[in-house]
């Protein structure tokens, strides 16, 4: 690691090109994307409030638990799911909140913690990446990763439960 830092640092040092040019033409178009991002950005924000504030992920939460609890998903970890694919930050307010109630040693605690760690948010993902490159319609990459999002989640609690239960 320390020859490949010092192999960078000669190549700037030494290099032909204007570095400093290079840095500020990606600063520039990096302000670009991020303003080209703002809207998108904004419409998630206020529509995963709403989603919090309104009940509705109680009220899911409620409505699939028999659906999940079929193939193996503590229902306590629901909560969590339903906001994991729109909000990092409200899905790792779920997933302390959970961990509060259930213990982290718990089959719902250990289920979510593998989740937390192999998942990422879907739809900030999705509609981040497809509107900085400018798709407006992203076909079938929601319903494709839902579905993998979903095995995802079954596979997680197999595995809690074969190696830890």
């Amino acid at each position: 690691m320390p020859l490949i830092l010092a192999g960078v640092g000669c190549i700037l040092l030494f290099g032909k090109r204007d570095r400093f040019e290079s840095f500020l033409v990606g600063a520039r178009q990096g302000l670009e994307t991020a303003v080209h991002l703002l809207p998108t950005l904004c419409a998630l924000i206020v529509g995963i409030s709403m989603l919090n504030a309104s009940g509705a992920v109680e009220w899911l939460s409620k409505l699939l638990s028999p659906i999940f609890g079929l193939i193996g998903v503590p229902e306590e970890i629901l909560p969590f799911l339903l906001t994991r694919p729109f909000s990092g930050s409200a899905s790792t307010a779920s997933f302390v909140e959970l961990l509060e109630n259930v213990g982290a040693d718990s089959f719902a605690g250990l289920c979510a913690s593998v989740i937390f760690a192999t998942s990422d948010t879907m739809v900030y993902i999705i509609s981040v990446y497809f509107s900085s490159v400018g798709i407006k319609h992203s076909r079938s990459a929601f319903p494709i990763a839902t579905a993998v999002m979903l095995f995802c989640i079954f596979f997680s609690c197999f595995l809690c439960r074969l190696w830890f239960f």
